[in-house]
């Protein structure tokens, strides 16, 4: 497998959402960190938007809350109570659910 320098931008981040465990949830900068890329939030959403067969209801926006409206927002919070997730009125409870990434 190449260095993780070598990766492309969108490969590291795949990967970074790829670690978070069924009942933990992350943040669209926590990955983009954990990616290499800190400040490139937007970018794993453009990530997530194009992708297929990422957890993409585990990416939250800071402090827990679910950033997609509609129907796609209620079904993020149903897959997420689905996986053990709890929240705290509208937000994930990060205490309890939020993936802690590796130090690089």
């Amino acid at each position: 497998m190449p260095a993780r320098e070598q990766l492309s931008g969108e490969t590291r981040i795949r990967m970074a959402i790829l670690q978070i465990p069924r009942g933990k949830v992350s943040t669209y900068g926590a990955i983009a960190k954990a990616a290499g890329l800190p400040g490139y939030a937007r970018q794993v959403a453009k990530v997530l938007h194009r992708a297929y067969g990422l957890p993409w209801q585990r990416v939250l926006g800071s402090g827990g809350e679910i950033k997609l409206r509609g129907d796609s927002g209620l079904e993020q919070r149903f897959r997420l109570e689905a996986e053990g997730v709890r929240f705290r009125g509208r937000r994930v409870d990060m205490k309890a659910h939020e993936y802690k990434f590796a130090k690089r």
